[in-house]
């Protein structure tokens, strides 16, 4: 059953990773952060582009106005003004424009750019020789015609660079955007995800209503469904342990009568025949009675019990089963006995206990062929303590040992008188109290008798 629980745990795990309400959510909060970063950093890219690109027309305005208001003569060093060592990109060229034709000899032949004299005042770009250049004409108050220009080459690499780390910080705070909204979203889910492992890890019995403390309030409507659920199973498992406990209350009576007319009738004269006929009869009578008996403990035994309060001594239960059941094995002239004299002390309650070991004992009891032997013991490991009764019988066979713990089944091929609900009782009160039941061959290599083993948590130890 574990293996199942796990493989149904890993399959829910790979549908709700599609299904999920979180990894939906995420994605599209990281779509949408992602989507508005793009679109906040190609507009903040180009408004730097733009902003830079103003900068430097303003730059070029500026230089014209110190040429015009400080009357400086304009230079006709050409290229041999420029600083050695000096970007030649990144020179400013200021220049008359030509009374000539572009290109042509003159006053202003041999200068950097070769403009035709109708080029109009303003801002333009042109090209020229294959280059492009960010170009400003301005009439000066004398009346001569300057052009302050620049190549637009590395006016485009500072405008560039200066818009990238405008947007650089879109490309690094939206990673960490996207972690931090990841983890938020993990966090706002974590009350569902602690109340669904709570749910997954309760066992069949524990029906109580799931706390609603710290859940969001859209949650909160499906919680209650659910505990108003769990109310509405409870009380019908209530009504059918109820049902089965009072029916075998009731049957008890009859039986009781039927048991002692048999015995009655049994200190009267009658044939063999009839004398064997009766002995069947009387059989079959304690047969049900031993039924109703074990239908009455199973009843018990899937109800809800009070905590236990004080820890129980293993060896007082031992005494305790085998007082009870020492007829039973004398009657088969079974060996039976405990042993070693270790003890241990387990946090249990005492009539569940006893409830599990009786049932266990009176198994092995009836299962071991007579001249048999049946043994008790108890060891310690760690915070356990591992309780084991472990009889001479044919044992159980693995590919059996899933369904012996299922109501009224019985091994196949096996003459002794049961209920088959010994082991059941046994599975569901270990479950209670979680305590784990293992099952093998007394003999592992001769592959004969039957070892049961209990696993209770010691007292004074953590929970598991």
């Amino acid at each position: 059953m574990d293996g199942r629980k796990r493989g149904l745990k890993g399959l829910e795990r790979f549908t709700g990773f599609k299904d999920s309400i979180q990894v939906r959510l995420s994605l599209w909060l990281s779509l949408a952060i992602l989507l508005v970063a793009l679109l906040a950093g190609v507009f903040s890219f180009v408004a730097a582009f733009q902003e830079a690109n103003e900068l430097q027309d303003d730059m070029l305005r500026q230089v014209s106005v110190l040429f015009d208001r400080q009357h400086l003569p304009v230079p006709h060093l050409g290229d041999k003004g420029r600083l050695a060592h000096s970007d030649e990109e990144a020179r400013v060229i200021v220049q008359l424009v030509s009374q000539g034709t572009a290109g042509g000899a003159g006053p202003d032949a041999g200068q950097p750019l070769a403009l035709p004299a109708a080029v109009p005042d303003g801002i333009q770009t042109l090209t020229i020789k294959n280059e492009r250049y960010r170009v400003l004409v301005r009439t000066l108050s004398a009346g001569d015609r300057i052009v302050v220009a620049q190549e637009t080459g590395i006016r485009d690499e500072i405008a560039r660079d200066g818009a990238l780390r405008t947007t650089l910080p879109f490309l690094v705070l939206v990673p960490i955007l996207l972690l931090i909204v990841a983890d938020l979203v993990r966090k706002m889910f974590r009350p569902i995800a602690v109340l669904s492992e709570e749910i997954d890890e309760r066992g069949e019995q524990e029906l109580h209503p799931l706390p609603q403390d710290h859940l969001p309030a859209e949650v909160r409507p499906f919680v209650v469904a659910i505990n108003r659920l769990l109310g509405r199973v409870s009380q019908s498992m209530e009504t059918q342990r109820r049902f089965v406990a009072d029916a075998a209350h009731e049957l008890r009576s009859p039986l009781t009568a039927l048991s002692l007319q048999a015995e009655r009738l049994a200190g009267t004269e009658m044939s063999e025949n009839a004398r064997a006929r009766l002995a069947t009869l009387r059989q079959g009578i304690e047969r049900g009675r031993g039924l109703l008996e074990q239908l009455l403990s199973l009843a018990r035994a899937q109800s809800s019990v009070p905590a236990p309060t004080a820890p129980v001594s293993v060896q007082r239960v031992y005494r305790h089963v085998l007082e009870d059941l020492m007829p039973l094995a004398e009657a088969r002239r079974i060996d039976i006995g405990v042993e070693g004299e270790s003890d241990a002390l387990v946090f249990a309650s005492e009539v569940d206990l006893v409830t599990i070991v009786k049932n266990l004992v009176d198994n092995a009891i009836r299962y071991t062929p007579e001249g048999g032997r049946v043994d008790l013991s108890v060891q310690t490991r760690r915070d356990e303590a591992i309780l084991q009764v472990k009889d001479s019988g044919s044992g159980i066979a693995p590919e059996e040992r899933g369904r012996v713990f299922d109501p009224f089944y019985r091994v196949l091929g096996n003459d002794a008188i049961g209920s088959g609900l010994g082991l059941s009782i046994v599975r569901t009160i270990a479950d209670r109290i979680g305590a784990q039941v293992g099952i093998g061959y007394a003999d592992e290599p001769a592959r004969k008798g039957l070892s049961v083993t209990v696993t209770v948590r010691l007292a004074g130890a953590g929970s598991r």
